[in-house]
């Protein structure tokens, strides 16, 4: 009898009801691949639900999960957790101590397990101001810090199981699975509300317009699991019988992608320019014929168009870049890699043509944390795939343009609401639906646009309105642009503020023989740099009006990164952090 999936943890007990793996989850210890089969991650969560409910875990119980890199741990104790009602608080490694201590007593977390050692040393920082806290453990071995074999061992007591299968069977599917707090780019963080149904709907309405899922075997797993994008695609991974191999960290995501060789992956846009950057470099320093091939069969690649209809002729010039060029480019990233989804911000149209030519095919897709968090996404199949949009909606959820342009949602993905926060959610949800906070449009053919964000939208002191990630999308598309910021609310003129790519930019003064120095401060200030960077913004501004162009702008010394606080954890500028560090380059441009 196959398993009725209403509840997240449904997902596990499905695979090992249908496909029961001998590698479920895959991750790599001490250089081995060490796999867990569908049989083992079920009898471990029970071990650990176990342990739980002997350290007085009860349904409702807030337990904070913390990793710096994804991981088999982190999917045990997901499933441990969510079996006997407990809430999964996820919380991004890279936040400051401050929001740790935020999150903690917001949500009420009464335990912590978290990975490593330079994460302990944050969320013990902040453990005595935590009444609710009672104990922090950790996946890896670490001095003065509880080891989660400690739950395993007081899991062992198997008298505890019918506890557990009686609190499994009570779990609803409306119940509250998991608080997500949000980075966001301005104040303090949200708690999103997802109920077992808000996922597993968003999981179930997801697959049904993928139908190239069957024919995928494995995928590796790198981006945060923290995020609900990644940890939705967990579950449909789980739920269609798919290896997940678990990346050892970013550095390494090269190395591990060609060990494991995936048939899919999940990215970001960031990722994608670095892998882009990266192949142009290598074809930069080529010489002579090989040169000459390479960039023509980059220009063939941003000239794709779907489906044909470049017509025939171009199509045979495509299968000889792919033959001589592209052939190499999939190989670079195992070989068997023919489908990736991009989602959290915008990706340059040129990305999805080239990589799509080159035989790896971006789906782009949009969603929220708080639409668990599909809304839509590009296909291949039965031509519902469409360059320069984010597809179209999935099944059961209903996508409305409002008058003003916001982008309103409807449907089972919808969160519940903002934790303890009533007024926030009456802000977003009226009547059915969902107000994203996103511009944008839906075309003739059903396939949606975005074009910008409701909040970043600005009126220059001539009552122009500017719609800054327009601007900033079009501009990144430049190799020597690697981050920008359109400023300019109330000011006489759009401008910016523009983090050069500072290894492409030395790259191309050595070529064109240039000093501008090697340090990312030189660069900054140099003429030079500047001028040509002009240069790539007069080139972008071509696109606009001419009283939302870009006049002028400034570089800042420094890249721009989580780890800083310049960029939310899934890598958006953050306006308001960026603003006010480089307060002295604004007061230069409008002074």
């Amino acid at each position: 009898m196959s398993v009725e999936i209403t509840r997240i943890f449904d997902f596990a007990y499905y695979q090992l009801d249908k496909y029961n793996l001998s590698k479920a989850l895959v991750s790599k210890s001490s250089g081995q691949w060490v796999s867990t089969s569908s049989n083992e991650f079920i009898t471990k969560a029970n071990i650990v639900s176990r342990g739980l409910l002997a350290l007085g875990v009860k349904p409702g119980d807030k337990i904070a999960l913390i990793s710096s890199t994804n991981r088999t741990e982190w999917n045990i104790l997901d499933l441990a957790l969510l079996q006997i009602g407990a809430v999964n608080v996820p919380i991004y490694p890279t936040i400051s101590e401050a929001d740790y201590q935020y999150i903690f007593n917001h949500a009420e977390v009464k335990y912590c397990f978290l990975s490593d050692e330079g994460l302990f040393e944050k969320a013990s920082a902040v453990e005595k101001e935590v009444k609710s806290l009672k104990q922090i453990y950790s996946f890896d071995k670490i001095k003065d810090c509880a080891h989660w074999e400690e739950v395993f061992t007081l899991g062992s007591d198997q008298t505890l199981q019918k506890e557990v299968d009686a609190l499994k069977n009570k779990v609803k599917a409306s119940d509250l699975a998991t608080i997500i707090y949000t980075s966001g780019t301005t104040g303090v963080p949200k708690g999103v509300m997802l109920s077992h149904n808000n996922l597993v709907s968003n999981v179930k309405d997801t697959v049904t317009g993928l139908p190239f899922l069957n024919d995928i075997n494995k995928v590796i797993s790198f981006l945060p699991v923290c995020h609900v994008f990644e940890r939705m695609l967990h579950y449909l991974y789980i739920y269609s019988g798919i290896t997940i191999y678990f990346a050892e960290s970013i550095e390494k995501i090269a190395d591990n992608v060609r060990e494991v060789k995936p048939d899919f992956m999940s990215v970001v846009p960031r990722l994608l320019e670095k892998i882009y950057d990266s192949i142009i470099a290598k074809g930069t320093a080529l010489t002579g014929i090989k040169k000459s091939l390479f960039f023509w069969a980059v220009d063939i690649g941003m000239a794709y168009e779907p489906y044909g209809r470049n017509g025939w002729f171009y199509e045979r010039k495509l299968a000889l870049a792919k033959k001589l060029i592209f052939s190499k480019w999939k190989e670079a990233l195992g070989g068997e890699l023919n489908n990736m989804v991009s989602g959290s911000a915008a990706l340059q149209p040129r990305l999805t043509k080239i990589f799509t030519a080159a035989g790896m095919t971006i789906l782009e897709g949009y969603g929220l944390t708080e639409t668990s968090p599909v809304i839509s996404v590009n296909v291949y199949e039965n031509e519902n795939f469409k360059v320069g949009t984010v597809g179209k909606p999935i099944a059961n959820v209903e996508v409305k343009i409002a008058e003003d342009g916001e982008i309103l949602i409807k449907g089972p993905n919808v969160m519940q609401g903002y934790y303890k926060d009533p007024e926030k959610t009456a802000e977003v949800i009226t009547g059915d639906y969902f107000h994203t906070g996103d511009k944008g449009e839906i075309d003739k053919d059903g396939f949606l646009i975005i074009t910008g964000r409701k909040k970043e939208i600005f009126k220059t002191s001539g009552g122009k309105y500017i719609s800054p990630t327009l601007l900033e999308n079009e501009m990144k598309q430049s190799r020597f642009i690697e981050q920008v910021l359109v400023i300019g609310e109330g000011q006489k003129m759009p401008a910016a503020i523009v983090q050069p790519n500072f290894d492409f930019v030395k790259e191309w003064a050595r070529r064109h023989h240039v000093d501008c120095g090697s340090s990312p401060e030189e660069i900054a200030v140099n003429e030079a740099v500047h001028n040509r960077i002009l240069e790539e913004i007069e080139h972008g501004n071509q696109q606009f009006g001419k009283w939302e162009t870009i006049k002028k702008f400034e570089m800042t010394p420094e890249v721009w990164t989580v780890d800083n606080q310049l960029l939310t954890p899934t890598f958006k500028p953050k306006r308001e952090v960026i603003l006010q560090k480089y307060k002295h380059l604004y007061d230069k441009i409008y002074s």
